[in-house]
């Protein structure tokens, strides 16, 4: 079974989703984020994907009043990303009720810190990996390393991270499907669990991470899902659905 984390990136206080990670090239699909985390969970979810994007570039919380209104308003787990660079940041919002906080940037430029983090708050931090051509971005995406994800991923691999999430961001918003050979090839290398995300456009795309994921259960943990729950193109209770079950 992969759990099914639906997505809510805050722009500016709303509700959005980029393509291709470019601020520039957002889409407004809510201006109550509080109410579409109510709505995801009144559907079925069990978690919720949570991204500060103005803080990924400021790095620092920018919409900090939205993200604690979305944690008030639901009873699931929150995991949150964008703009948590110390550790004082961490434990702030795990403080707030987020269950899990999401290190990006500070895995390239200040991997002591996760590995602080990891140790201290074990099982509620996740390394978020987000590549452009294979290769790690960070500053919300508008720096690109000369680091390769696999790499990265493996220096943290005795750290203790809960788990890592993958993002194609070539892919992400762009409904054209999750960048399957890369996610894979990262997962069945690692032993710390991989959330896919970037690209989900259908319920084909889940049964094709579904089903490639089940060649090594437990190396995908799950997947984000975003612009494709907004557009209506997937149906969070059929996406439940579809990876609650082996078969269908």
């Amino acid at each position: 079974m992969l759990t099914v984390y639906p997505a809510i990136d805050l722009k500016d206080g709303k509700c959005v989703r980029l393509r291709r990670g470019m601020m520039e090239d957002a889409t407004v699909f809510s201006d109550d984020p509080a109410a579409q985390a109510a709505d995801f969970v009144a559907q079925g979810a069990r978690w919720l994907h949570v991204v500060d994007l103005n803080g990924a570039f400021a790095g620092h919380a920018v919409n900090e009043a939205v993200v604690r209104a979305v944690l008030q308003a639901v009873p699931v787990p929150v995991q949150l990303g964008g703009g948590i660079r110390d550790l004082g940041a961490v434990e702030r919002w795990l403080t707030a009720g987020v269950r899990r906080v999401i290190l990006g940037s500070a895995a390239v430029k200040t991997p002591d810190l996760v590995r602080e983090a990891c140790r201290k708050f074990p099982g509620r931090v996740a390394v978020g990996i987000d590549a452009r051509d294979g290769f790690v971005a960070t500053e919300g995406w508008a720096e690109t390393s000369r680091l390769r994800a696999l790499e990265l991923a493996l220096r943290f691999e005795d750290a203790g991270a809960a788990a890592i999430i993958y993002t194609d961001i070539g892919r992400d918003g762009m409904l054209s499907g999750l960048n399957l050979e890369q996610t894979l090839d990262l997962a069945f290398q690692l032993s710390t669990p991989v959330i896919a995300s970037g690209g989900v456009g259908g319920l084909a795309d889940l049964r094709q991470l579904r089903d490639a994921a089940a060649r090594n259960p437990g190396a995908v943990e799950g997947v984000i899902v975003g612009r494709a729950l907004y557009d209506g193109r997937v149906l969070l209770a059929d996406a439940l659905s579809l990876l609650a079950c082996d078969t269908c």
